[in-house]
């Protein structure tokens, strides 16, 4: 028994947590001047999931403004959480860490001292200048944005990097002493300080404005200000990846931070206590930003600096992956019953479909390839355990409307027909709901014609004419044709307001 058991645990120790795996498993030890974070990667490289995420509030940067050097309370708890983390790096038998420290580290007097007992430990530190920590942040978006085209904001508790995206890559990058650890000083010596500091930097820098740019928030700070918005709005959706606002409301939070009892933002759901001291400044940091730079709207990456680290390290042909059809399919494969399934549903409705744009055609290609995700589900809940999927996985590269285009989609799959899901409604019109409704009906024919496995879609195809739908099928298979695979035909001809037929040879 023992013995057995001893095998199952060895085995255990070599799998891993999607069907796509990495190279290896990999971790990131973020030291910033706000938080050390240990966050180890496992799954598919293009778009790795988190199999573990830890952060300390170490507060390295805390007195630079003052003192210029790390306190040694401070140097201590943040030392002790790297210890921590390079321990369980090795019991997760992680086998490439990598551990980068930013502008605390860089900019404090004893920050020598910090890596060298860092190094004690067996870590090698990456101490990163600010362009590159700039790079790794436009990076990170760009790995979870991938049209991203803009200016990238990351802000830390040290500093502030800035960098224009488009078209996929990097250009020019800025790092300014502006963490939200430094700006009660430069704030405490008038209204109109930050606004001037802001613009002197940006002028000495030779950064020039190009009016009308989305800005990319970056930072635990900024996402934080995003969920309050969230919180004052009503947001349906509690996702702050690519959650949008305008440039104005930067302004408008700012006054409204200000006055809000701090007991109410600790209440606000994902919003650490550590944060919420921080959110006047960044508020205040983010308004005379996209003042100077000219912003039309704000852009929230929940991707940054880390993600960008691995990001980079990728061949590009990897690069050029989709995240969101990445993610999707190692999603799909890992809850599927028969494998490698999703890509021939799509291909087999595609005829249905001529007019689905590129955009479309991404969505609703993602919806198929998560067909099979809530078969283990209790039937009476498939549909809307397809809507959580849908709205509350981690995915990235999908925007608010195509997260309830998916959820839409999947609902009519598993049951929920031409009903839209409470909430769908107030974040996607309702032409894209109905478009996405109708995938949903189409992959559920496709499932039941094919009882889930690829070799009946094989051998049988749909066509469409202005009048009808067209089952094509060989008089050898023309079996499986039964009175539940009519009904979904006739469901989904109803609701294209078509007639339909099933033909053979």
């Amino acid at each position: 028994m023992n013995s057995m058991l001893s095998r199952v645990r060895a085995a255990a120790e070599q799998m891993v947590t999607s069907p796509e795996p990495a190279h290896a498993r990999t971790a990131i030890i973020d030291i910033g001047s706000n938080s050390v974070r240990l966050v180890v990667y496992d799954g598919p490289r293009r778009i790795p999931f988190i199999l573990f995420n830890e952060k300390v509030m170490a507060g390295l940067g805390a007195s630079l403004a003052r003192t210029g050097a790390i306190e040694a309370e401070a140097m201590e708890r943040g030392l002790r959480a790297i210890g921590r983390f390079a321990h369980l790096c090795r019991s997760m038998k992680v086998a490439d860490i990598r551990c980068v420290a930013t502008a605390a580290v860089r900019d404090a007097t004893n920050g020598a001292d910090f890596i060298a007992r860092a190094e004690d430990m067996g870590l090698c530190v990456e101490l990163l200048s600010g362009g590159q920590e700039a790079i790794g942040a436009a990076m990170g978006v760009l790995s979870g944005i991938p049209d991203a085209d803009g200016i990238v904001g990351d802000l830390g508790g040290g500093s502030l990097e800035l960098a224009r995206v488009r078209g996929g890559a990097v250009e020019q990058t800025i790092s300014l002493p502006l963490g939200v650890l430094r700006l009660p000083q430069i704030r405490a010596k008038g209204p109109r300080a930050l606004e001037r500091l802001v613009a002197s930097m940006l002028e000495k820098a030779g950064w020039r404005p190009e009016p009308g740019l989305p800005f990319y928030m970056v930072g635990g700070s900024w996402r934080a200000l995003a969920r309050f918005d969230m919180q004052l709005t009503h947001f349906p959706l509690p996702v702050v990846h690519q959650y949008e606002m305008t440039a104005a409301r930067a302004e408008q939070l700012t006054r409204i931070v200000s006055h809000v009892d701090r007991a109410r933002l600790k209440q606000i759901p994902a919003m650490t206590g550590s944060r919420v001291p921080t959110l006047p400044d960044a508020a205040a940091l983010l308004s005379v930003v996209v003042r100077q730079l000219k912003s039309s709207c704000l852009v929230v990456s929940a991707y940054g600096l880390r993600e960008g680290l691995l990001f980079e390290a990728l061949p590009p042909e990897i690069r050029a992956h989709d995240p969101l059809l990445v993610a999707a399919e190692a999603e799909g494969e890992a809850q599927a019953r028969f494998r490698g399934h999703g890509d021939r549903i799509d291909r087999w409705i595609d005829p249905l479909f001529p007019d689905d744009d590129r955009a479309m055609r991404r969505i609703r290609r993602a919806a198929c390839l998560l067909a099979d995700v809530s078969w283990r589900a209790n039937p009476d809940f498939r549909a809307e355990r397809g809507v959580e999927i849908a709205l509350h996985s981690n995915w990235v590269g999908i925007t608010v409307v195509e997260r309830a285009m998916l959820g839409q989609a999947l609902h009519s799959h598993f049951g929920g027909g031409m009903s839209v899901p409470p909430g769908l409604d107030r974040i996607a019109p309702a032409d894209a709901l109905g478009r996405a409704a109708l995938w949903g009906l189409a992959i559920r024919l496709a499932q039941r014609l094919s009882g889930g496995v690829e070799a009946p879609l094989a051998v049988s195809r749909l066509a469409r004419t202005d009048a009808g739908i067209t089952l094509h099928m060989r008089a050898e298979d023309a079996e499986l044709y039964g009175e539940a695979v009519e009904r979904r035909l006739r469901n989904l001809a109803q609701a294209m307001d078509l007639s339909y037929a099933m033909v053979t040879g």
